[in-house]
């Protein structure tokens, strides 16, 4: 792979940390206990509530896992092992790393 191109995906992973960091404060305000005066909120509202908390955990443990994959593909940009294949060592197509550029493995060893 050349500089160029890896640049291009450090340039990638980066953008993405940055979007996803930006964001946590929101995820980890939605992600926050519930609290209801059951008095005042009806059952209903009290459900849409607990639901929201549960998908706002999901994104966060989501979002956790792409950062922990981020700075993997970082790591292997800098020790000059990003775009090979952790399994059998041949290249990744660029094209594959563009859709997702945390891809350790080429499509064969996906399957």
């Amino acid at each position: 792979m050349t500089a160029e191109e890896l640049e291009k995906f450090r340039n990638l992973l980066l953008k993405w940390r940055e979007d996803l960091q930006s964001t946590s404060a929101e995820r980890d305000q939605s992600s926050g206990t519930v609290h209801l005066d059951q008095q005042s909120v009806g059952r209903l509202s009290r459900m849409d509530a607990l639901q929201g908390q549960a998908l706002a955990k999901a994104g966060k443990v989501r979002a956790e896992r792409q950062l922990k994959m981020i700075e993997a593909a970082l790591t292997r940009i800098d020790n000059d092992d990003y775009g090979d294949c952790m399994e059998c060592g041949e290249p990744i197509n660029p094209k594959r790393l563009e859709i997702d550029p945390t891809s350790r493995h080429c499509i064969t060893c996906a399957r």
